[in-house]
């Protein structure tokens, strides 16, 4: 669920209206778990019910930075996927850790191989309970991003990734693929396998990343969508409310409820809205979201996303689970403050400094790189033949669209 790209907070935040949307993203899960976890509360719940869509949004955004950031560039495929594990493993790591830790203290049993499984970002690839829990339920998602870090540099090599004709093509495929992979779930009558297969399972979900790449592709090379950011919004708004008298009519032990359609068929307008988002940066039109504070946002939301359900679990814990309207608003705040404050000091103290710290030293980093200039000075005629790390580079040319 990563959009940073390789340089530093500059180039971090050029696009910082997409750094913004990564808050109200996460929001949309956070409320989501609280509806679900915490009790309802009305009108919020109603059109948060199925904010598990946020996901969806993730993969998309991270396809479409990913394509942004690397699109043109020559980038051995160990560095990387090295950058990549240095953004999500350490913070993974800490945030399975405290779940852990608060399983334990609340006596919950919970299963040591869905632990390692979480900790080794293969546990979506496992149509059980146990290993999709895992050590932190919220770090499913990263399990299926790792894949999409393996895929991603395949992806850039593909020729219908390097027209503008070739990534319409794509973005049609995608999203025909994508209901038909929902009205395939008629087909599971198993519900537990059902949905894993359709909300959990890798290769159903990356249809969403390659939707983003297509985008951000595209956005690079010069495409600009028929709407603007207002609209986009909109639509994203008007689908998540019409989610509500869907969910009301339908149960969600169903195929056809609005569980499943909910994240696989948004998948479009979530593409449209950070192609919008992205093309405002780019014309220097004000959008509200690359202020200083939405940005800061945007940067806790990784950490708020990891941590968010771990304080829910540890609240209702400790506190029970609220039995007025009065108590439910409570354990919504509480949980908001506290999650989003503890969000804070891991990016700061967690996340940013430990993938600073893995980047610099790993494949690529200023360690290497000030390692082999030191040796080139100490060769007999300072020339250098070091060749790259890996045979397998991330390049792609241009192309006149």
């Amino acid at each position: 669920m990563s959009i940073h790209p390789p340089s530093g907070a500059t180039g971090r935040d050029r696009l910082a209206s997409l750094t913004g949307l990564r808050f109200w993203a996460a929001l949309m899960v956070v409320l989501y778990h609280l509806s679900r976890q915490a009790g309802e509360l009305p009108w919020i719940s109603d059109v948060t019910w199925y904010g598990r869509s946020g996901v969806t949004f993730f993969f998309v955004l991270s396809g479409f930075v990913l394509a942004w950031t690397y699109d043109g560039k020559v980038v051995p495929a160990n560095v990387f996927l090295w950058r990549r594990f240095a953004r999500i493993w350490p913070l993974l790591a800490v945030s399975t850790l405290c779940s852990v830790a608060v399983w334990r203290a609340l006596g919950t049993e919970f299963s040591l191989r869905g632990v390692v499984a979480t900790l080794g970002l293969v546990n979506s690839w496992v149509p059980e309970r146990p290993y999709l829990v895992g050590g932190n339920p919220a770090a499913w998602s990263l399990s299926d991003e790792a894949w999409f870090y393996l895929l991603f540099p395949v992806l850039l090599t593909l020729p219908l990734m390097r027209t503008a004709r070739g990534r319409t093509w794509i973005a049609v495929v995608v999203c025909a693929a994508s209901i038909a992979v929902w009205g395939a779930g008629a087909l599971i009558t198993d519900s537990p396998l059902r949905l894993w297969a359709l909300d959990y399972f890798p290769p159903t979900r990356t249809l969403q990343f390659v939707l983003g790449v297509a985008a951000g592709l595209a956005v690079k090379r010069g495409w600009r969508p028929p709407l603007g950011l207002p609209i986009a919004v909109a639509l994203v708004a008007a689908w998540h409310v019409a989610l509500v008298p869907w969910s009301r009519a339908v149960p969600d032990s169903l195929w056809y409820s609005p569980y499943s359609a909910s994240q696989l068929l948004s998948a479009p307008l979530f593409a449209l809205l950070v192609a919008t988002a992205a093309t405002a940066d780019l014309e220097g039109r004000r959008t509200g979201l690359g202020g200083p504070w939405m940005i800061r946002l945007g940067q806790w939301s990784f950490a708020w996303y990891l941590f968010h359900e771990t304080v829910i679990r540890s609240l209702l814990g400790g506190l029970g689970r609220p039995t007025t309207q009065l108590g439910t608003v409570g354990i919504w705040l509480l949980t908001l403050v506290l999650s989003l404050a503890l969000a804070a000091v891991a990016y700061h103290c967690v996340e940013h400094p430990l993938e600073r710290l893995l980047r610099r030293n790993g494949p690529g980093g200023a360690a290497r790189k000030s390692s082999a200039r030191q040796a080139k000075t100490q060769r007999p005629g300072g020339s250098d033949s070091s060749t790259a790390s890996s045979p397998y580079h991330m390049t792609e040319k241009k192309s006149v669209q």
